[in-house]
């Protein structure tokens, strides 16, 4: 199938002609038909496969043969979740409709908004934006949804997951009911799929790979060590495969600097994106990695969705990432557009749990390879069949193993202390044989014994004020050491 076949008028044909694009997608070849005849959307198609272009392409066509905007109007509004993805699609729409007379802007936090409300003045036919931003926008009375046609969420569950539904839901309540709604996103999890029946109305459903799976023109490949020796592992790495351009995510904003400050010691020009940067340094960072001026990208998990960095051959997984599906997202920043990529991950003990929920969501196991001289102190369990066959069998010794049993050392909480003369193992007693009881036998919390059995009396010295107790009394002496029992239910 073409393009043309797709039903794209000649101007878009012309473009998609220049970049290269002979063949749509899977995921183009089902969408862009149904976003042309105005049905409303749920897309999921692993990332990489070209979903921008599967809604930018038929919305920008539609654009352009219907209607036309008015101030501070906006007809199609593509919703993000981060700044980065903003400017990712945001491109994409200036690239496809560059010989289109459409109006187009991004609109997101972290720069001036006074340039957003300027453009937004004289009417978009397509905003991209991020919620945050866009609330702002629409709360300063910038912005009108009146003659809006479309809304696109990108990467909807990535959005829930930063905390963008209370803003959602205020700008949902804001919009005309009667629009064309497209949902698309790598991955569709419940929540997702409740806010699809209440946002769509008949939706053409598309699913082209199984959920949360990786792609095939990705290697993948771990390397146990111990978290200490992951810098020197990295930079031994970098030496002996003579890696060129290598994204490597880290967990926290602190780390990637720390690790920004190895690399550069050691030579390697390297740049960050994390959250604590303002929007136009990572932009900065971004466009210098793109272009090759910077070997190495040093990014937390803002920068594991949505960037398309062309021909990228390498990620590597510095850290795993806290949650699952950022893992699958990581490593389609390789091997896209049809080309092949590595992804490496450094594996620390503390961080198979990690590996496991990974392993589970994608239904595979990633292969292991040994680096001397570099191997794990800390070892590093197995995760497939011979680390659980391994768990097991030391189960199983631990269960047949003959359990040691304690000697008995009297009530909980301490010893019977015992008078002079009393034998060891007999009931202690006062000098007049009367039962001694504690003031804390009823009231106190931490009573170590309620009554005396029968046919014996106990001086109870464990708890709190026994040893002045018997020493007041001048009948039994607390025997030394007796523990004081800890506060609450033993």
């Amino acid at each position: 199938m073409t393009f043309l076949a797709l039903g794209l008028i000649d101007p878009l044909l012309r473009t998609l002609d220049t970049l290269g694009y002979k063949q749509p997608t899977p995921v183009q070849k089902q969408a862009i038909p149904a976003v042309l005849g105005g049905r409303d959307l749920m897309a999921a198609a692993q990332t990489g496969t070209g979903k921008t272009a599967a809604f930018a392409l038929p919305l920008l066509q539609t654009l352009l043969l219907e209607g036309v905007t008015a101030p501070k109007a906006v007809r199609t509004l593509v919703l993000v979740p981060t700044r980065e993805l903003a400017e990712q699609v945001y491109q994409s729409f200036r690239t496809y409709g560059g010989s289109l007379p459409l109006k187009c802007a991004v609109a997101y936090g972290g720069v001036p908004i006074e340039g957003q409300i300027s453009k937004l003045r004289r009417g978009l036919d397509v905003l991209v934006a991020t919620p945050g931003r866009l609330l702002d926008l629409h709360d300063q009375g910038a912005i009108s949804f009146a003659m809006m046609q479309t809304l696109v969420l990108d990467e909807a569950d990535r959005m829930l997951d930063l905390g963008f539904e209370h803003d959602l839901d205020i700008l949902l309540s804001a919009m005309p009911k009667q629009r064309q709604t497209l949902l698309f996103s790598a991955t569709f999890s419940d929540p997702i799929r409740k806010l699809a029946n209440t946002m769509l109305r008949d939706p053409v459903s598309i699913q082209v790979s199984a959920s949360n799976t990786t792609t095939r023109s990705v290697k993948q490949w771990l390397i146990p060590t111990d978290k200490r020796r992951k810098p020197e592992l990295l930079l031994h790495l970098l030496k002996k495969l003579q890696w060129g351009q290598v994204l490597i995510f880290v967990k926290t904003r602190k780390g990637v600097e720390t690790l920004i400050k190895t690399l550069q010691e050691h030579g390697y020009s390297a740049d960050a994106i994390h959250g604590d940067k303002t929007q136009p340094a990572r932009l900065r960072a971004l466009d210098r990695f793109k272009r090759r001026e910077v070997q190495l990208l040093v990014a937390t998990d803002v920068a594991a969705r949505g960037l398309d960095i062309e021909a990228l051959p390498q990620v590597v997984n510095f850290d795993l990432p806290s949650v699952a599906e950022d893992y699958v997202h990581r490593i389609g920043r390789t091997g896209r557009a049809g080309m092949e990529g590595e992804a490496i991950s450094l594996l620390c003990a503390d961080e198979v749990d990690l590996l496991k929920e990974i392993e589970t969501l994608t239904g595979q196991l990633i292969y292991r390879v040994e680096e001397a001289g570099f191997e794990a102190e800390h070892r590093v369990p197995e995760t497939g069949p011979k680390g659980m066959a391994i768990a097991a069998a030391k189960r199983a010794a631990a269960e047949a193993a003959p359990k040691k049993k304690r000697p008995f050392t009297g009530p909980a909480g301490g010893r019977a202390a015992q008078t002079a003369g009393a034998p060891a193992g007999k009931p202690a007693a006062t000098a007049s044989g009367a039962a001694r009881k504690s003031p804390y036998s009823k009231s106190a919390p931490n009573r170590a014994a309620s009554s005396a059995p029968s046919g014996g009396q106990f001086v109870v010295t464990a708890g709190r004020g026994a040893k002045s107790q018997a020493r007041s009394a001048g009948k039994a002496q607390a025997q030394s050491g007796a523990r004081r029992p800890k506060s609450g239910q033993r």
